[in-house]
C-alpha cells in the first residue's frame, strides 16, 4: 500500500510539473504608452466645437465679443483686441449678430464684408 501512495503522489507530480510553467519576461520601465482614441477628457467631444458671439458694426468694422467683452477693431492696417475702443471710433446702433467657430473674427473679415458691407454714408 506504502508503495502505491508513493507511485501516485509520483505520478501526480509529474504530471503536475508538465501542465504548469513559469515564464519571465521583461518590463520596460518608463511612461506609459499613449493611447489616441479620441480627445482628452477635458476637450469637447468629437464634431463639437465651441463658437464665439460676436456683435458686428458694419459701419466701422469692428466686432465685439459678446461672451469676453473684447473689441477687435482695424488700424492703420493691422488688427487690435482691447477691451476698450480708441477714443476716434464711435459706435452706432446697427449691428449683426454673428457666430464662428474662431477666436480671431478678423480671419473672415473679407466674408463678413462682403456679407454686410459698410453704410454709405449720404451726400
Amino acid at each position: 500500500m506504502k508503495r502505491e501512495v508513493v507511485a501516485i503522489l509520483c505520478t501526480l507530480l509529474i504530471l503536475g510539473g508538465t501542465c504548469c510553467s513559469v515564464k519571465a519576461h521583461r518590463v520596460k520601465a518608463g511612461p506609459p504608452p499613449r493611447i489616441s482614441a479620441g480627445p482628452p477628457p477635458w476637450a469637447p467631444a468629437h464634431g463639437h466645437r465651441r463658437r464665439f458671439r460676436y456683435r458686428y458694426y458694419p459701419s466701422v468694422q469692428v466686432y465685439f465679443d459678446i461672451d469676453r467683452g473684447l473689441y477687435f477693431f482695424l488700424h492703420m492696417g493691422r488688427w487690435y483686441c482691447s477691451p476698450s475702443l480708441p477714443p476716434g471710433i464711435k459706435l452706432e446702433r446697427d449691428f449683426v449678430i454673428l457666430e464662428m467657430e474662431t477666436d480671431r473674427p478678423y480671419l473672415f473679415h473679407h466674408e463678413v464684408l462682403r456679407a454686410y458691407p459698410p453704410h454709405k454714408k449720404p451726400r
